[in-house]
């Protein structure tokens, strides 16, 4: 597959920030904020996992342990979603609700694709259906962006004009990239503006918020200022994941 080296090293690169994060911050990470209090062992399994998907980072990269780190990388996210669907039950007509399984979901399709294009021999629809889902994943950080306009518009950085305007027009482009990935119009190139648009909002919005001061307010605590920017690597890395997967099958 061509890109293979980038494509897997970043996702192995996003996925070993992801455990980090957990280790460093516990209940304050993504996934301790979304395991419940009652299960048995919490701290346990949450640092245990951790730890299980970090290793799987490193083997993520080796020939002889790619597959089942990639398995085991994509049980964690799978994880992380469940732990996220409470949420949605108590409140499914709000789109916050929705958010975190859908950054969940997300990272999976590309560790699903990742697992997929490891094995000797692996269905097309398989591949298919984890870009579906990441397309569905796109369509929806397009809505937020329209729901949640000038929340959006105070994240663009203060030299580009018409913070609304750009809030809109990078939702349009979400929504845009996710229909052209589910409908096959343009996939290849859908995919990869998609994942050119995700590493761009990591670099001009979330890297320069550590050197702005004051910090903005959406930026602060600093649990979650990091927390936003390792999820954003995430999605980002899954989503070039999926556009060299456009490249590598016909």
């Amino acid at each position: 597959m061509r890109s293979v080296g980038f494509t897997r090293g970043l996702f192995a690169i996003a996925a070993a920030s992801l455990a980090i994060l957990s280790l460093s911050y516990g209940d304050q990470a993504p996934m301790g904020q979304a395991l419940p209090t009652w299960i048995p062992w919490r701290e346990t399994w949450l640092y245990g996992s951790a730890l299980l998907a970090l290793a799987a980072s490193a083997g993520l990269c080796i020939s002889r342990t790619a597959l089942p780190s990639a398995w085991i990388i994509g049980a964690y996210l799978a994880v992380w979603a469940a732990t996220c669907v409470p949420p949605i039950l108590a409140n499914p007509l709000s789109i916050g609700s929705w958010y975190g399984f859908c950054e969940a979901m997300t990272s999976l399709a590309g560790a699903w694709i990742l697992y997929a294009n490891l094995q000797w021999q692996s269905p097309d629809r398989t591949v298919r259906a984890a870009q579906i889902l990441f397309g569905l994943t796109c369509v929806f950080y397009g809505a937020s962006h329209f729901a949640y306009a000038d929340y959006t518009a105070g994240m663009v950085p203060n030299w580009l004009p018409a913070h609304l305007g750009f809030a809109y027009f990078t939702g349009l482009g979400h929504i845009a990239a996710g229909i052209g990935i589910i409908v096959a119009i343009f996939p290849r190139l859908a995919a990869t503006l998609e994942a050119i648009m995700m590493s761009l909002f990591g670099l001009l919005v979330w890297v320069p918020s550590f050197m702005t001061y004051p910090r903005p307010a959406w930026a602060t605590p600093p649990q979650n200022q990091w927390s936003e920017l390792v999820i954003n690597l995430m999605l980002a890395a899954a989503a070039w994941v999926v556009a060299s997967s456009f490249r590598a099958r016909a």
